[in-house]
Parts: C-alpha cells; sequence; structure tokens
C-alpha cells in the first residue's frame, strides 16, 4: 500500500511541475508579445506588446508627469454595445468614463476604418495639437486593449513624434484618480470601425 502511495506521491509531484512549467511558458510567451510590422488586425482584447516602436509607453507616474504639459488625451474605448436582451420597454443609456479633459474617439483604434474614416481620425488629432505633430499626445483604452495601441502606431506612421501609449488605461487611472463622464467627440462618428 505504501507503495502505491509513494507512486502517486511522485506521479501527483511530476504532474504539479509539468503544469508550473507549461504555465510559466504560456506566460512568458505572453509577455514576449512582438509588434506587428503595421496595425494590429487581430481581436482588439488581448495581450498587448510591451512596446509601440516610434512611441513613449507610459504607465499611471508617467502620465501623471506629462499632465503638465497639457497632452492631447485620446481614450479609444468602444461604446457600449445594447445588449439583445435588454428590455424593449426601457431606456438605454450608457454612460462612458474617461480621464477629465480627454476626447472619446469611440473605436479609433480599429485597424480598418470606413471610407474616409481615417482622414477624419487624422484631421481631428490635427485640430487637437494646433497642426504641431510633436505636441504630446496620449493613447489609451482599457487594459489588453489593441484598439490603444493601434491609435498611437498610426500615429507613429503619420509622422506624429509626440505620442504616448499608457497601455494600463483607464482602470490604473481610476484606482487612484477621479474619471468623469465623456461624450463621443462630435466630429468622430460613434461607430467608424468595420465589422470583422
Amino acid at each position: 500500500m505504501s507503495g502505491l502511495i509513494g507512486a502517486l506521491v511522485r506521479a501527483a509531484a511530476s504532474l504539479t511541475v509539468i503544469l508550473f512549467l507549461t504555465a510559466a511558458g504560456t506566460q512568458l510567451s505572453r509577455a514576449e508579445q512582438p509588434e506587428p510590422d503595421g496595425l494590429w488586425t487581430g481581436p482588439m482584447r488581448g495581450e498587448t506588446p510591451k512596446t509601440l516602436s516610434g512611441a513613449t509607453v507610459i504607465d499611471l507616474a508617467g502620465l501623471e508627469a506629462l499632465m503638465q504639459k497639457n497632452p492631447v488625451l485620446l481614450d479609444v474605448g468602444p461604446a457600449d454595445k445594447k445588449p439583445d436582451d435588454f428590455p424593449k420597454d426601457r431606456l438605454w443609456l450608457p454612460t462612458h468614463r474617461s480621464v477629465p479633459g480627454a476626447v472619446w474617439l469611440p473605436s479609433a483604434g480599429a485597424a480598418s476604418f470606413e471610407a474616409g474614416q481615417e482622414e477624419v481620425f487624422l484631421r481631428r488629432v490635427k485640430e487637437l495639437t494646433q497642426g504641431d505633430s510633436s505636441k504630446p499626445i496620449v493613447t489609451f483604452c482599457r487594459p489588453e486593449c489593441w484598439g490603444s495601441w493601434n491609435a498611437g502606431k498610426r500615429l507613429v506612421m503619420n509622422g506624429y513624434t509626440g505620442v504616448h501609449w499608457f497601455p494600463d488605461g483607464i482602470n490604473s487611472w481610476r484606482e487612484v484618480h477621479e474619471v468623469v463622464q465623456v461624450e463621443p467627440d462630435g466630429d468622430w462618428q460613434t461607430e467608424p470601425a468595420k465589422k470583422h
């Protein structure tokens, strides 16, 4: 009996080691998500790279320090979708909360836009920066959001040199600071992205 128990203990220990190594390998590969050559065209939620070439990656402390320079804050988080089973006799009033002073361009981090939307995006950013391509711009959404990465990448690809990507997004900000309700930017359609 003790031989059987010893064999089971060894088997359990071996299984634990295998599971640990498998999990460690998965974490390593997720942490090393490479940058795509261009815009990310896969699912908008998921592990993102730790870098964005041509831009500065910042954490909460970096954003707090940058706020003194009055950056353009671009929230590209999507608008909430009305659930299919939402009662028809109830009013749908979603709210979007963001960093004070942020301009909300819902889904502006999509890889693919409807005709003319990229032009609208770039024109709006040009207005917000007053034509200064070196002015600090911060793109953000929520953690694990490829949309904020794509928005930053699109700006870098179009000659903006003051781009900052805040991958921890609104979740990190609201842990320490107040958030405010924001409305979609008036010059931006609520859902510009093509459906995949």
